[in-house]
């Protein structure tokens, strides 16, 4: 055939040479037609062949050794690893880089505020020589020389606390003071760690336990007196002694009898619960600790002998005008708990449960007021200590009777601080009057605040979640709402808006009956009667007792911010010991830890026979 070009113009469809795949795409056509379609002109292609295909785009690959893909996939690939980097890597570089810093713990809530602040109280109270970081700039050694002509006291009786806004020390309710904090330390010390305040409670216990062994021949097993109480006050009186006088601890010029007793059931008992106590707290110091238990056995046997069973405060007038005692049973029911779980000896569990002792204690008899705790009254916190050991360790037969018994009237106790069954009245503000209206109500309630939530604390441990009140049945939150009903009221919600916790809050009194705080640290050294300018003075006191539970309202709810009116604005030690007590129940501070269940146990033998050793293997 012939090759030439009837219509003229090129012979050739593309300019190019064909490319493989056209050539291999050709070699299933027919010959002819391909060889024919080579000399077809672009104008015959257009209505001979139709739309001219467009040419694909050859693919490129990229040859990166293991393996072969395309450019295009390696560009989408690189570029989402880029912007990958930018949008999580480089914030995390940058987050890396900074400075680290401990996330900041929750903020504390208002009960830990106020027990950092509670427990300086402690500090400006101190007597002796201070140490160095006591942290109250306006208080100074002093009492140096109390007790140092007393031929039987080795080295005096210089040390302890002064009770309240005079310059005396009592022992009776500082042994108390002593036995309720170290009773909140073995209950919730996890929590006084997580507040950074372990330490501290631990220095202010032992600075009353240090004291408290001077007491007495406390190296010796038997002694045949007691030393009570130094300084002395008479109302009325018109001759310098501690009440007659307005000076600072650190300027007293006056005498400072010192009393002691042959007979103290009630003071040695306590003595000896307080010293049995700390001995719990301070088992991580195992000398100091045998020693407090050891001067504890001592003061308990005193307590016990059968021809000392005078109160302490009989016959003594400038006892009893003060710190008078009602009875001792209760004590005794309170040191042998302690002793017991001190020591782990049986004698003292078989002591308190016999059944002459909750008898003689009136421990069942349904009597509200000795449901009260106070430092006349240790009956509620001793039958909840006992209560204590039936909840979680539940020994039975023989204890069981009297345990029972005790845990029946801790629960009724219990019903009686709720107001809705009027054992007691209640002011308009809503503070419980568990002194009949009273003065200085405060420190009953705290105490009752403390039972009530450390009870609930030990419910909720053994899992159990309330209890009977006659035919009604309240869950621990009821008790937990009683307590906090009175700390609240404590600490400004009450009708006045006032806190009656010195230096918590914005309103709080500012002329509290307190020598050391009312009287300028300004070197100058008032005589006994020229203090009384400014015990008489309307000014507010020079010098802020940080801490101070004052006496509290009247049962109007009102209150006088009056530094001669006592009743109202003087601070003691066992009012402030119930407060720091109530408080660290009642923090949530540091995670809304419970109490430590076991460790008060861990004196206490087996209650159980041991199980018999397994027989000898059968021979044939």
């Amino acid at each position: 055939m012939s090759a030439g070009n009837h219509w003229g113009g090129s012979l050739e469809i593309h300019g190019d040479e064909a490319t493989d795949d056209e050539q291999s795409r050709n070699l299933d056509l027919d010959p002819r037609a391909v060889n024919r379609r080579q000399f077809l002109d672009e104008t015959q292609q257009s209505w001979l062949l139709g739309p001219q295909v467009a040419k694909k785009r050859k693919n490129e690959y990229v040859d990166l050794g293991c393996f072969v893909c395309k450019r295009k996939l390696l560009w989408w690939v690189l570029g989402t690893l880029f912007v990958a980097f930018v949008v999580i890597g480089v914030p995390i570089i940058i987050a890396k880089s900074l400075p680290k810093h401990k996330a900041s713990p929750p903020p504390p809530d208002e009960y830990s505020k106020a027990l950092h602040k509670a427990l300086l109280f402690f500090n400006a109270q101190k007597s002796g020589r201070l140490p160095k970081n006591n942290g109250i700039p306006w208080r100074g050694d002093s009492g140096l020389s109390d007790g140092v002509n007393q031929t039987d006291l080795n080295h005096g009786l210089v040390g302890g606390y002064y009770d309240a806004g005079d310059n005396i020390k009592f022992h009776f309710p500082l042994a108390f003071s002593m036995s309720l904090l170290s009773w909140s330390v073995v209950e919730y010390s996890s929590k006084y760690k997580a507040l950074g305040e372990y330490d501290h409670i631990r220095d202010i216990i032992k600075w009353g336990t240090d004291y408290l062994l001077l007491t007495f021949n406390s190296s010796a097993t038997k002694i045949d007196k007691i030393y009570a109480q130094v300084g002395v006050a008479k109302n009325g009186s018109t001759t310098p002694d501690d009440h007659f006088c307005w000076q600072r601890p650190e300027d007293m010029s006056y005498p400072r009898p010192i009393i002691s007793v042959n007979s103290a059931p009630d003071l040695a008992g306590e003595i000896s619960a307080a010293l049995a106590s700390a001995s719990i707290v301070f088992r991580d110091n195992p000398s100091y600790s045998s020693r407090l238990l050891r001067a504890a056995s001592t003061a308990y046997s005193f307590a016990r002998s059968s021809s000392r069973r005078t109160p302490y405060s009989r016959s003594n007038p400038e006892i009893a005008n003060f710190y008078n005692s009602t009875g001792y049973w209760d004590e005794y029911m309170w040191s042998a708990a302690w002793m017991y779980y001190a020591t782990g000896n049986s004698s003292f569990a078989n002591f308190a449960t016999d059944p002459r002792l909750p008898k003689n204690a009136h421990a069942f008899a349904s009597v509200a007021d000795l449901g009260v705790l106070s430092w006349d009254n240790k009956l509620p916190a001793a039958m909840l200590l006992w209560t204590r050991l039936r909840v979680f360790l539940n020994p039975g037969y023989p204890l069981e009777e009297s345990l029972r018994g005790y845990f029946n009237a801790t629960g009724l106790t219990m019903c009686a601080n709720l107001r809705r069954f009027n054992v007691f009245n209640w002011t308009k503000g809503g503070m419980s009057e568990l002194n009949h209206g009273r003065p200085q109500p405060l420190q009953y309630i705290v105490n009752a605040a403390f039972l009530a939530n450390l009870y609930a604390d030990y419910m909720d441990a053994a899992k159990v979640p309330g209890w009977y009140c006659g035919p009604f049945y309240f869950s621990t939150d009821v008790l937990r709402s009683f307590a906090t009903s009175q700390i609240n009221y404590v600490l400004g919600d009450n009708p006045r808006k006032m806190s009656y916790v010195v230096g918590y809050g914005k309103n709080y009194p500012r002329r509290v009956h307190h020598r050391g705080a009312s009287i300028p640290h300004n070197g100058v050294k008032y005589s006994c009667t020229a203090g009384w300018k400014w015990r008489d003075a309307k000014t507010p006191n020079p010098n802020t007792i940080t801490g101070a539970m004052v006496g509290g309202p009247d049962k109007f709810d009102g209150f006088s911010d009056v530094r001669t009116n006592y009743n109202y604005t003087e601070p003691t030690m066992a009012g402030n010991a119930g407060l720091v007590a109530a408080l660290i129940s009642l923090t949530s501070t540091g995670g809304g830890l419970g109490i430590d269940k076991n460790s008060i146990f861990s004196a206490l033998p087996p209650l159980f026979p041991a199980a018999p050793p397994p027989p000898p293997p059968w021979k044939p």
